[in-house]
């Protein structure tokens, strides 16, 4: 599943954190509130504010813990509650990796809005089980998705490159130092 995007209900203005199945046409609803959407948002801008928020510490406490948040599992709906878990794994050290045996995986229960806001901040896979996402699913609207791209196609042919760089600065997109090398080891396993 990916963060597909985060949107409004209409009927409460409660934020939605929308899921995406791999096949690109059924999508997953999950209701969150205020300050759960903003740490998602977080997570996926990569914003970071003069303290660290709750999943920025976790994140923090995981590495510094030398452990390895492999994969996220929404496994089931409880009432109407998702129900995560989070597959963990203490990293291999060196002397590991040299056949001297490895680490065994465990999970921990977590909310789901947790267990996606630490995955777009460690780049980890979200995973849902499928009878979760048989129950919960709505189709994709695959002509409105074709709008959009055709929409966006035509604002790059008519956008130029300057014209988008500046817009990117103004809406603060641009990473002004793209090569300095960063203190934290990239977690990109999925």
């Amino acid at each position: 599943m990916t963060v597909a995007g985060l949107a409004l209900d209409p009927s409460n203005r409660s934020p939605i954190v929308l899921l995406r199945d791999p096949s690109g046409h059924r999508q997953v609803p999950i209701w969150i509130n205020h300050d759960q959407a903003h740490n998602i948002i977080s997570g996926l801008k990569q914003t970071q504010g003069n303290r660290p928020l709750t999943h920025d510490l976790m994140v923090s406490l995981l590495n510094a813990g030398n452990l390895l948040l492999e994969r996220v599992i929404i496994h089931e709906i409880a009432g109407n509650t998702f129900q995560a878990v989070l597959k963990l794994r203490l990293k291999t050290s060196p002397d590991r990796m040299k056949g001297k045996g490895s680490h065994a995986p465990f999970e921990i229960e977590a909310r789901s809005s947790d267990a996606i806001a630490l995955a777009v901040r460690t780049k980890c896979s979200i995973w849902m089980l499928e009878k979760v996402v048989a129950e919960a699913s709505i189709p994709v609207d695959e002509e409105a998705d074709e709008e959009d791209q055709d929409e966006f196609r035509r604002f790059l042919d008519d956008v130029s490159p300057s014209d988008l760089i500046r817009h990117l600065k103004e809406n603060n997109q641009v990473n002004e130092k793209p090569f300095e090398e960063n203190d934290s080891e990239p977690n990109r396993h999925s």
